[in-house]
């Protein structure tokens, strides 16, 4: 049935608009357990499409996040495993390499119109920027700076800092501009909101509007910008030619936005990685409450499949079609396929079926993000998802089998994608400006672990190479 929903589209060449929102965690819209918000628009789509309860993204951090559901890898494989930070000297040079195949640029060999709204945060140089992977049209503020960042139309800097009250209407507005323009043609629009990430500031429509404060206020206004591109779908007749997405890149910082589920954006537990995902569209997907196990990496083949687009064969895929559940099909995924936790280098977690194991790890192990916030794991943590989604009951000791099963698995991952200090087998390049400076362990330089002389020596490399690539230009 998979194979005649994609023969049927396949004259009209479907619509795509991905809204990828930021540390929006499992429980913070309504059709996923929120009281305090009311996100009406968010729960049609809910209602009306395909609703998943176990969807993961790749990583619990922003930049690692959004390289896997643009890539179809792991953050690992392709390369962008560190959360990409403006504010840190160690993270300026570095970025999605160019070689990688994004989504936007499957939707461009189709002959598609393919254009950006929101934050990018993948790499700030212009080397790394969307335009070298496959989008024809930016608009919005590209990293996580928050009022300190630029905001842009194209390359033109439009606004000196990014007017935080005024975001979600200007990227509605642009949304539903780009709606009419390309109404004509097929489409895909990746449309990633700043919000309910910090800072944040509410329109003043919406000021006071939810029971949950200002980070309540922000994702009804953000549920109104998503019903305002509904309804230009609809006004330009191209609705039920348009697949929407929506999801978000990780969990929330609190974990009352991530329940039942524990933990939190940073780290592995279920509240960092599972998130909402919801797949919509009208009449052709049929509606369904899914609790099929499904990843980030599996949106690049479920769209270059959808579009008819070939799966490159020069390199590695970590996802499947989810093609098949649009008509309640099965999927092409081994129960027994492991899904990996990595926490930047560090492999934190396995999960096979409803198993998951945490596996032992120390603070020297983990990135600058995470160190406050996880404790050291001195022997393996088992958890049966099924029976316990909070991950509180350890059960490690009854299953020494499947610990041990486990625990091979973990060993054979960090032989194809790394561990702290371990360049994995199957790791393609990071994204950087100035391959001859050493990224520590093959990886990411850890500001933190620096001594106080490495720090300086590495602030005078940097600083001589920012200005010699000013020069250049």
């Amino acid at each position: 049935m998979g194979m005649l929903i994609v023969a049927a589209q396949a004259a009209q060449k479907p619509n795509v608009i991905f809204i990828l929102m930021d540390d929006m965690g499992y429980s913070d819209v309504g059709c996923y357990g929120a009281t305090k918000v009311k996100t009406p628009n968010i729960d049609r789509m809910a209602a009306e499409g395909i609703r998943f309860t176990d969807f993961h993204t790749g990583a619990s951090i922003c930049s690692p996040s959004r390289a896997a559901f643009l890539t179809g890898a792991y953050p690992q494989r392709c390369g962008l495993y560190m959360g990409i930070n403006q504010n840190r000297e160690a993270h300026w040079f570095l970025g999605l390499n160019p070689d990688e195949i994004t989504l936007a640029e499957q939707f461009k060999a189709q002959g598609y119109t393919t254009a950006m709204v929101g934050k990018w945060h993948l790499g700030k140089e212009e080397e790394f920027s969307c335009f070298h992977q496959g989008f024809d049209h930016y608009y919005g503020a590209p990293d996580n700076m928050g009022h300190n960042s630029a905001f842009y139309d194209g390359k033109e800097v439009v606004y000196e800092h990014t007017p935080l009250e005024q975001m979600t209407t200007l990227y509605t507005e642009r949304m539903v501009k780009h709606i009419g323009a390309f109404k004509d043609r097929p489409f895909f629009i990746y449309f990633a909101h700043n919000y309910p990430h910090t800072p944040y500031k509410a329109g003043a429509r919406f000021k006071g509007s939810s029971k949950d404060g200002v980070r309540g206020d922000v994702i009804q206004e953000a549920d109104w910008g998503i019903g305002e591109i509904l309804k230009a779908l609809e006004a330009n007749g191209i609705l039920e030619n348009t697949l929407v997405i929506f999801s978000s890149d990780n969990g929330p910082t609190n974990n009352k936005y991530a329940q039942p589920y524990s933990g939190t954006k940073y780290v592995s537990m279920e509240g960092g990685h599972r998130v909402p995902f919801i797949l919509y569209w009208k009449g052709t997907v049929q509606p369904v409450v899914s609790d099929v196990p499904v990843v980030a990496m599996d949106l690049f083949p479920t769209l270059s499949e959808l579009i008819g687009a070939p799966m490159p064969t020069d390199r590695k895929y970590d996802g499947v079609t989810l093609v098949p559940l649009f008509s309640g099909g099965s999927i092409a995924r081994s129960p027994d396929e492991p899904f990996y936790y990595y926490n930047c280098e560090n492999l934190q977690c396995v999960r096979v079926g409803d198993w998951k194991l945490h596996l032992p790890r120390t603070q020297a192990q983990l990135p600058f993000w995470s160190m406050k916030k996880q404790k050291d794991i001195a022997t393996p943590q088992l958890y049966n998802l099924k029976t316990d989604v909070a991950e509180q009951i350890d059960v490690a000791a009854q299953h020494p089998e499947r610990v041990s099963e486990m625990m091979a698995l973990a060993e054979s991952a960090r032989t194809k994608l790394g561990e702290v200090g371990q360049r994995g087998a199957e790791q393609r390049a990071t994204g950087t400006l100035f391959p001859e400076v050493p990224i520590v362990g093959n990886h990411v330089l850890y500001w933190d672990k620096l001594s106080d002389k490495e720090k300086g020596r590495a602030k005078t490399e940097f600083t001589a190479l920012k200005t010699k690539r000013k020069k250049s230009k």
